[in-house]
């Protein structure tokens, strides 16, 4: 594994983050709004028990569903090592890290859920831990964007103001009044697909992966 995230080339993780971002985007809605959303009852463990029970397929959809959004989450994080290299091997490491400690977080929740080892509201607990270290990595991921001169400042601006907002959206919800929140959704959803669509379209013109980096 080692060896073939050593030898992807630019233009390969490019691609690969692009299409996983894209695909992530279209594939979270489905699964949020229309598949899991019946299955939601905080503290319900009961409820979500005989939801499950009445809608074993659908959940099982669901499921599967989170799980390929994870195992693409995975994927954009290694490659992004491979995208932010030539910056900074030590910023490079830092963002893909911790999007593969969310990734891991959130796998071993939602697997906890399925068996109902946790109940609702501990896999709340347990993604908003996990989206902790989510933020962490938009951090450093626009951080290094901003530091980088290949790929367009104001992605990484978008991507900071994006870090900004998700604390909003998860630990500063009893401070802003809820009609306001819609307001920071916008630079939350669009900051990476921005970036996976610009990393797609200029694929051909990242620098070489040998560059050398602090």
């Amino acid at each position: 594994m080692t060896n073939s995230i050593a030898n992807m080339s630019p233009r390969k993780a490019a691609i690969i983050v692009g299409v996983a971002i894209i695909a992530m985007f279209f594939l979270a809605i489905a699964v949020d709004n229309f598949i899991l959303s019946n299955f939601i009852g905080p503290g319900d463990t009961a409820t979500l028990a005989s939801n499950i029970e009445a809608s074993q397929m659908r959940f099982g959809l669901g499921v599967a569903g989170y799980l390929i959004i994870l195992m693409l989450d995975a994927a954009i994080a290694l490659a992004l090592y491979v995208i932010l290299k030539p910056v900074s091997k030590i910023l490079a490491s830092l963002t893909s890290f911790f999007r593969l400690l969310y990734t891991a977080i959130m796998v071993i929740s939602v697997l906890a859920v399925v068996v109902q080892l946790i109940s609702v509201y501990s896999y709340g607990t347990i993604k908003l831990i996990g989206y902790m270290f989510f933020t962490a990595h938009i951090f450093f991921l626009g951080y290094t964007v901003l530091k980088s001169d290949y790929i367009p400042k104001s992605l990484g601006i978008l991507l900071i103001i994006a870090f900004f907002s998700y604390i909003v959206l998860l630990y500063g919800k009893f401070l802003i009044p809820e009609q306001l929140l819609p307001i920071f959704v916008v630079p939350a959803a669009i900051a990476e697909l921005l970036l996976g669509i610009w990393l797609l379209w200029k694929r051909d013109k990242l620098p070489a992966a040998n560059v050398n980096a602090d």
